[in-house]
């Protein structure tokens, strides 16, 4: 546990001035970097732990969860990939798994398994220009790259802001 106001985590700052997938994926790795700076320095029960009943949001739960969120924007809706029927915490009995089942859940492995998606993300966008369309449509509809791209700075900025506050209650650390 760590209350240096320091963080060890490096967050690259985006550009004031770039073309727009350039200043879209600066935003998005900001984002990401982001929230690893809220989980830095914490142990396992730390991370688990929850923030008021009765839900159940956590910061290894925020972890889990971004995981899927990059897997299935990224390597099921743009490439197409058939990532399977389940998640890699959720199941058809536990649709929340990211969330519900971190009792006994790995931390170091889990981040390592967020991170394994971020970069299999950077690696799906390689060189893709932000109108390709994704192979598989979401709800009958066209995803381009654009919008998941987007849809990814928003989910990870709501999160972050969850983030804060489950920092705060564990060990009072604030700040970007």
């Amino acid at each position: 546990m760590t209350n240096d106001p320091t963080p060890a985590v490096d967050r690259p700052e985006p550009p004031f001035a770039a073309d727009e997938a350039v200043m879209l994926t600066a935003w998005l790795e900001f984002h990401r970097a982001t929230l690893a700076r809220k989980c830095e320095g914490l142990t396992a029960d730390q991370l688990r732990l929850r923030s008021v009943p009765p839900s159940s949001l956590s910061l290894l739960g925020l972890v889990r969860h971004l995981a899927e969120v990059e897997r299935y924007w990224f390597r099921t809706v743009l490439l197409g990939e058939d990532t399977g029927p389940e998640g890699l915490y959720w199941t058809a009995r536990h649709p929340d798994g990211d969330f519900d089942l971190l009792d006994t859940a790995d931390a170091e492995a889990d981040f390592a398994t967020w991170q394994a998606q971020i970069t299999a993300a950077r690696a799906a966008c390689e060189g893709l220009p932000l109108d390709t369309v994704g192979k598989r449509p979401r709800e009958g509809r066209e995803v381009t790259l654009r919008w998941i791209l987007v849809h990814l700075i928003e989910e990870y900025a709501r999160h972050n802001g969850h983030a804060d506050l489950l920092r705060e209650r564990v060990d009072g650390v604030t700040g970007e």
